[in-house]
């Protein structure tokens, strides 16, 4: 009998706890009145990629503003993909101390933080703001998928779908406002302050599920429980599985942060307007949704995945050949070619943490590997492109390089995409 092939779930980071008597019986009262869960899920959502997109069309005026050379501009995308490397190892552990609830209407209220810092006066606000955006992004990306899982069960796909599509439009609608609100509100730094407020705003719908979640429990009781111990990381980290599906994860995440970082320097350096670029670069944010939907079907449908992995960055690759070849002539099909395969790499990168392992508990063991690794790993990709364009002048040899990425992410995805079991 052949063995059943496994669905593509949420991972949940809490997998293996178990809640105190009292924050489940809090949870089970809030679930029979889900309108309040999904707000704070769609408002969450709506944060999870705004902060970060909405600095791309502004890195020159960052720049400029305080005289900083391209690749220390660069530092505004690298330290937050850092700080998301990092928090995702502490974001289960705070979990179960305090409870997601609690932990994620903390994370909102550090986003909030980390937003009005990045505009405080002296450049060393501005890191410390991105570092602390990146670890609020981080608990959220780690957390959010297990809520989802835990509190809707009956309704995971469409909530994903909700989930996902409520992302990628916060990402798209702050790329596309940047520079129309740098415009409107007196410089670059009300476009980024503005999105404070709608992380102010979810996480004013998420303390009252925080507080209701922890009442009951006694002063310094932990939300939840080991079910069982911790399975040692070192078993996966000697897996050379383990690796290909987590570089997958690094090398995809690294092609998408270099053009968070730079895509629309890209074209205004090539002589386009900063509003039609900041439109283009929220083009290509938007046509994610379809790459990030289909993929991930097509992939729970095969059991090798190989001939999908090629496929999908292959049309990433022709998007940045565009890119190198004629960057503004054809900006909307190289933005068309990139988005729709950028959001593809992505859903196959976390579809494969769930199709390689043969069970939830190393699904979420894998995907705490892949998210951490695979953030620094893609760290590295707007400081050293922005260090290389400085060097030469020029964004020639930049964008060959990410072609150098897509040649590694092929050789990848054909390891990562067999198929095997962790």
């Amino acid at each position: 009998m052949s063995e059943p092939r496994p669905q593509a779930p949420l991972i949940d980071a809490e997998e293996d706890l178990a809640p105190a008597p009292p924050v489940a019986a809090a949870r089970r009262r809030l679930r029979a009145h889900p309108a309040l869960v999904l707000l704070g899920i769609v408002l969450a959502s709506l944060n999870m990629r705004a902060a970060l997109a909405g600095v791309s069309p502004l890195v020159g005026e960052i720049g400029d503003h305080f005289h900083l050379a391209a690749t220390a501009s660069s530092l505004v995308t690298t330290i937050p993909l850092v700080f998301m490397g990092l928090g995702s190892i502490v974001a289960p552990k705070l979990a179960r101390r305090w409870g997601t609830e609690a932990v994620l209407c903390g994370a909102l209220v550090l986003l909030c933080g980390g937003i009005l810092l990045r505009v405080a006066p002296p450049v060393v606000a501005l890191f410390v703001g991105c570092a602390l955006v990146g670890t609020a992004i981080a608990l959220l990306n780690v957390l959010m998928p297990g809520l989802i899982k835990r509190d809707f069960p009956e309704r995971a796909a469409s909530m994903t779908a909700l989930y996902s599509t409520a992302m990628i439009l916060g990402a798209t609608v702050s790329a596309a406002s940047a520079v129309p609100l740098e415009e409107a509100l007196g410089g670059w730094q009300g476009s980024l302050v503005s999105w404070a407020l709608l992380a102010a705003v979810a996480a004013v719908v998420w303390l009252p599920q925080a507080v209701l979640a922890r009442r009951g429990t006694h002063h310094g009781e932990a939300a939840a429980t080991e079910r069982r111990p911790a399975a040692p990381e070192r078993g996966l980290l000697r897996t050379p599985l383990a690796w290909q599906v987590t570089l997958f994860m690094g090398v995809q995440s690294l092609i998408a942060y270099v053009c968070i970082a730079w895509m629309p320097t890209i074209f205004t350096d090539g002589g386009m307007s900063k509003s039609e670029a900041g439109l283009v670069y929220s083009f290509y944010t938007l046509v994610q949704m379809a790459g990030s939907f289909v993929v991930p079907i097509l992939a729970g449908r095969l059991r090798d995945q190989r001939l999908l992995a090629v496929g999908v960055v292959t049309l990433m690759a022709a998007g940045v050949t565009g890119l190198l070849v004629a960057p503004v002539a054809g900006a909307w099909l190289w933005a068309t070619l990139m988005g729709v395969a950028q959001g593809g790499t992505l859903g196959l990168a976390l579809t494969m943490m769930v199709l390689r392992t043969r069970d939830s508990h190393t699904a979420a063991r894998l995907s705490g590997m892949a998210q951490t690794w695979g953030y620094l790993v893609a760290s590295v990709g707007p400081f050293a492109l922005g260090a290389v364009h400085q060097v030469t002048d020029s964004w020639t040899v930049p964008v060959a390089l990410l072609l150098v990425a897509c040649a590694s992410l092929v050789l990848l995805g054909l390891g990562a995409g067999r198929d095997r079991r962790i």
